[in-house]
C-alpha cells in the first residue's frame, strides 16, 4: 500500500511539472502544496522530452509536405505553443536585464518588467533563427531526435542550477518561489535528461551535451557576477542557450 501511495504521489508531481512547464491539459489537482513544485523538478526533463516529441512529430510530418525550413519553423512554433513561450520569455528578460542594467538592482528590475527591449528582441530572433536553420539542415529523423534530446537535456539545466546556484532575487516577491531540489531528484533529472541522447550517435551526443552544458554554465556564471545568482528568468535563458548549442553542434556534425 505504501508503494502504491508513493507512486501515486510521484505521478502527481509529474502532473505538476507538466502544468508548470507547459500549456498541455492535465487533470485538476486538489490540495496543492508549495513543496510539490520543488519535488516536481525531477520530472522537468521528462516534460521536456514530451514537448520535444510533439515538436518532432510536427517536424517529420512537415518535411513530408513542405520543405525542411518550413517544417522547422512549424516544429518550433508547436513547441512554443505547447509551453506558452515559457523559457523564451526568460531568455528575453535575461538578455534585457543583463544587457541593459548598470547595477544589480536595475538588472533585476528590468527582468521583472513585462515589456521586451532591444536586447531581448535580438536574443529571441537570434535563438529562434539558429534553431530553425539548424533543424532545416538536418534530415527528418535526425532533426526529430535532436529536438527530443535538446528539449530534454535543456530542462536538466534549471534543476541543476536551482540546486547549485544561489537565488538572486527577493524570494518574497518572486512569481514562483525558488526551489531547492534534493540530490536524489537532481540525479533523477540528470539521468532522464541524458537518456534521449542515447538515440544519437555517441560521439555526437557527448559533444553536443558538453557544449550545451558549457554554454549554459557560462550564462549562469555571467548572471552570478551581474546579479548575484539565478532567477526564474535566468533559468529559462540557460535552458534556451542549451537547446541552441545542442542543435548547433548536431547540425554541424551529423551527416
Amino acid at each position: 500500500m505504501r508503494l502504491w501511495q508513493r507512486l501515486r504521489q510521484e505521478a502527481i508531481y509529474l502532473l505538476v511539472a507538466i502544468q508548470f512547464l507547459t500549456r498541455l491539459p492535465v487533470p485538476t489537482l486538489t490540495g496543492f502544496e508549495p513543496v510539490w513544485l520543488e519535488r516536481s523538478s525531477a520530472y522537468f526533463p521528462i516534460v521536456g522530452a514530451l514537448v520535444g516529441a510533439i515538436s518532432a512529430v510536427v517536424y517529420i510530418l512537415g518535411c513530408a509536405v513542405w520543405s525542411q525550413p518550413v517544417a522547422a519553423i512549424l516544429a518550433l512554433a508547436t513547441g512554443i505553443a505547447a509551453t506558452g513561450a515559457f523559457h523564451e520569455d526568460g531568455l528575453a528578460d535575461t538578455a534585457d536585464g543583463l544587457g541593459g542594467g548598470q547595477t544589480r538592482e536595475q538588472r533585476l528590475a528590468i527582468m521583472k518588467d513585462s515589456r521586451i527591449g532591444t536586447y531581448g528582441t535580438a536574443a529571441l530572433l537570434i535563438a529562434l533563427s539558429l534553431k530553425a536553420a539548424c533543424l532545416a539542415s538536418l534530415g527528418p529523423l535526425a532533426g526529430a531526435l535532436s529536438l527530443i534530446a535538446a528539449h530534454a537535456g535543456g530542462r536538466v539545466v534549471p534543476v541543476v542550477a536551482s540546486a547549485l546556484v544561489p537565488y538572486a532575487g527577493e524570494a518574497g516577491t518572486a512569481k514562483v518561489a525558488p526551489v531547492h531540489p534534493t540530490r536524489a531528484r537532481v540525479a533523477f533529472a540528470i539521468a532522464t535528461g541524458v537518456l534521449p541522447f542515447a538515440l544519437i550517435p555517441f560521439g555526437l551526443a557527448l559533444g553536443a551535451a558538453l557544449v550545451g552544458t558549457l554554454v549554459a554554465a557560462l550564462l549562469l556564471a555571467r548572471a552570478h557576477r551581474s546579479i548575484g545568482g539565478q532567477t526564474g528568468d535566468v533559468l529559462g535563458a540557460a535552458e534556451q542557450v542549451f537547446e541552441v548549442a545542442v542543435l548547433l553542434v548536431l547540425a554541424g556534425t551529423w551527416w
